[in-house]
């Protein structure tokens, strides 16, 4: 039996093309650093802002792709293959969500839970990933207490999650790649699967900047 999340959890709503920043309240994915005494402070929500404001800009000069996307799903389809997993993902942090423009995940009729396209932006690793800046392996999600309690962990049953973030030459990050699967890896196995996502997510940012789009 298959499950397809939907409502704030994963869903399949279609994602509007990049324009430029919604006026709207943001949803804070981006942690900033503590403000030193004396310095000028500068709260979370407003170097959120300031980021997301940054990605639209850059999304919308690059002309990158803001829905599913045949050459980002070939990426995720690559990159779940090489490593060994049954999901790959290039995923966009938008506004409102997280966006897999790129997906790869099993067929329907094999029994595995079915993802939609979008999925709220504080569920699951990748938002870690864009407040580190750098890739976070997890073999086994339950071998860390910070890590084990998550939705995507009880809704889909993911016991490994490899990712690393999407970042443009101006710094500005974009999303993430990563894949998961619901069996855990050997800790041997953790340098070479991050080397994996750390490589397609160059391979995502070279697409990304060479969509037809432009």
């Amino acid at each position: 039996m298959t499950f397809q999340p939907t409502g704030p959890y994963l869903g399949s709503q279609p994602v509007p093309p990049v324009q430029s920043l919604p006026q709207r309240g943001m949803r804070d994915i981006v942690h900033g650093p503590a403000v030193a005494s004396g310095a000028s402070a500068t709260s979370p929500r407003d170097q959120v802002t300031t980021e997301l404001a940054q990605r639209y800009e850059l999304l919308k000069h690059l002309g990158a792709p803001t829905t599913a996307c045949e050459e980002l799903d070939e990426l995720a389809r690559d990159l779940a293959t090489q490593a060994g997993f049954l999901y790959g993902f290039v995923n966009l942090f938008l506004e409102e969500r997280q966006t897999f423009v790129g997906l790869h995940q099993p067929p329907t009729e094999s029994g595995y839970v079915v993802l939609g396209r979008t999925m709220s932006l504080d569920h699951g690793w990748c938002p870690e990933v864009m407040a580190r800046k750098k890739a976070l392996p997890l073999h086994d999600v339950h071998a860390s207490p910070r890590f084990s309690g998550n939705s995507v962990v009880d809704a889909v049953g993911i016991r490994s999650y490899f990712g690393a973030p999407i970042i443009h030459d101006s710094g500005t990050v974009l999303g993430t790649v990563c894949v998961i699967d619901p069996e855990k890896r050997p800790l041997s196995e953790a340098r070479r699967l991050r080397d994996i996502v750390i490589n397609a997510s160059a391979q995502a940012m070279d697409r990304i900047a060479h969509s037809p789009g432009r």
